[in-house]
């Protein structure tokens, strides 16, 4: 083979053990099905409790770019848990979970998560530890009986986005240029400076003639 210009050189590999290098997914309909298997069985195992597990708290993501998106934290503050009036200690044993190293930076989401966790409370059922020994705090005994396992998302958290309002166009938008507007605005920040220094140099002649 004549190679002609500046052409690639050919390395195309051949020689490769096909067989023994190749990545099959033939198990996927078996792996389903475990999986499948296992979550019935978690279902099973941690019953009456949630399949979700613990209650997480809404919090924002870090840095700028991302802060405008809530998701599910790690953990209630104490700070948190203090305002809705649960102990920090019994927190975990009626499926809150509990994070003693974040902060709330503000009172918004101090407010929403101690919503969240008395929303909770609402709808939560404390069973016995032993059968027939309720003590302060459990449920009675009807509901008890009318309990059922939660299944899905415990309180999911929904991004609300706050839309503005239709209203009527103003005539003087209508007759504005909100191009001008920021030109001038632009033009004004950057000749600041110079517009200050002349101003100092007036008044100081001025200062000069009097004397």
């Amino acid at each position: 083979m004549v190679l002609k210009h500046n052409n690639q050189l050919p390395n195309q590999h051949f020689r490769k053990d096909w067989q023994r290098r190749v990545k099959t997914w033939f198990d996927q309909p078996g792996r389903k099905k475990s999986r499948r298997i296992a979550r019935i069985q978690k279902a099973a195992r941690i019953a009456p409790r949630p399949v979700d597990g613990l209650l997480r708290p809404a919090v924002r993501c870090p840095t700028v770019k991302y802060n405008t998106k809530l998701r599910a934290g790690r953990g209630f503050t104490l700070e948190e848990l203090k305002e809705a009036g649960i102990n920090r200690k019994q927190a975990l044993t009626v499926g809150i979970s509990v994070d003693h190293r974040r902060r709330n930076k503000s009172q918004e989401s101090l407010e929403l998560n101690v919503q969240r966790l008395k929303a909770y409370q609402a709808k939560l059922i404390v069973f016995p530890r032993k059968a027939g020994k309720a003590k302060k705090g459990d449920a009675e005994a009807s509901e008890l009986s009318n309990a059922t396992q939660f299944k899905g998302a415990v309180l999911p958290i929904e991004q609300v986005v706050a839309g503005e309002e239709a209203r009527a166009i103003k005539e003087e938008e209508k007759n504005g240029s909100a191009y001008k507007k920021l030109r001038y605005a632009r033009s004004t920040a950057r000749t600041l400076g110079a517009r200050e220094k002349r101003a100092r140099d007036k008044a100081e002649e001025e200062a000069a003639k009097k004397k």
